[in-house]
């Protein structure tokens, strides 16, 4: 079985992820373990407070490819070197890098791109509108040259969504229509798939074939059936895996996944293939 995880991050990434055990952040990632229903130890995540200890839970979770995420806000930055220096050399490892129009300006932000795909060898754009200061939706003027500039080059937009936006009426993924709409040839990869806002997320990505969803941790909590339900029929070349690692160990949230229901039919294209033809692997 071919896996590739959407969503996975080492710990020694960011104190966000744990990074220094004994700290108020890593006692918030263990409560996040807790909160998104790890069984076992929710200091789990400690193996990957190295790079060898992170390469080694990737292998032995079994996974193809593991795609580490960067992100660039006022709050959290998680530099695009950094990233290149965690995936390089590491052929089960793939980067995405982060970037924030409203931080290094328009043309900044797409000179960052070109950077980051052509001299990093990174796979995809991380955008966080929800997370900026202000807060803004993702169909907000600023971020259409953005949008154009991926299109055209054919890099896939990975969105931050979901309860952790600072403020929920920034997780609207009603939003998305017109970006999907004026841009029908991108990619638009909506992480933690707007959860709770889910049923709002499965009637845009049911207009538009464009918008995938990666509910990576919130797959496993209340409310998102209905993302199980929709992969079994229209949404099966739309919804991909993600473990949110280290939020979530990797091995229990495949094991978590192949019992939630999908079909035997859809499966590999949930777990591998429609992730493997987003980055044309």
């Amino acid at each position: 079985m071919k896996v590739i995880d959407m969503r996975c991050r080492p710990a020694y990434l960011h104190d966000f992820f744990g990074a220094t055990p004994g700290n108020a952040a890593h006692t918030a990632a263990r409560w996040l373990n807790r909160r998104v229903g790890t069984r076992g130890d929710d200091a789990h995540f400690e193996r990957s407070l190295s790079a060898e200890g992170f390469l080694a839970e990737v292998r032995d979770a079994g996974l193809s490819k593991a795609v580490v995420v960067g992100r660039h806000t006022p709050s959290q930055h998680l530099p695009n070197d950094f990233i290149h220096e965690i995936v390089r050399g590491h052929d089960e490892l793939l980067g995405i890098a982060g970037i924030d129009p409203a931080l290094q300006g328009v043309e900044g932000a797409v000179e960052e791109i070109d950077r980051a795909v052509d001299r990093l060898g990174l796979s995809g754009i991380d955008l966080e509108p929800g997370f900026g200061e202000p807060a803004r939706h993702p169909d907000d003027p600023l971020y259409f040259p953005v949008y154009e500039h991926l299109a055209a080059r054919g890099i896939p937009l990975f969105l931050m969504s979901g309860p952790t936006t600072p403020d929920p009426a920034f997780n609207d993924p009603g939003r998305l229509a017109k970006i999907a709409r004026t841009f029908p040839t991108l990619k638009i990869v909506c992480y933690h798939g707007y959860w709770p806002n889910v049923d709002q997320l499965l009637g845009v990505a049911f207009r538009y074939e464009n918008i995938l969803a990666v509910p990576d941790m919130y797959l496993f909590l209340p409310g998102s059936a209905a993302f199980v339900q929709a992969a079994n029929g229209f949404l099966g070349d739309q919804l991909l895996f993600g473990s949110s690692y280290p939020f979530r160990p990797i091995r229990q949230s495949i094991d978590d996944f192949l019992a939630l229901g999908f079909k035997e039919s859809v499966l590999d294209k949930l777990l591998y293939g429609n992730a493997a033809r987003l980055f044309g692997l």
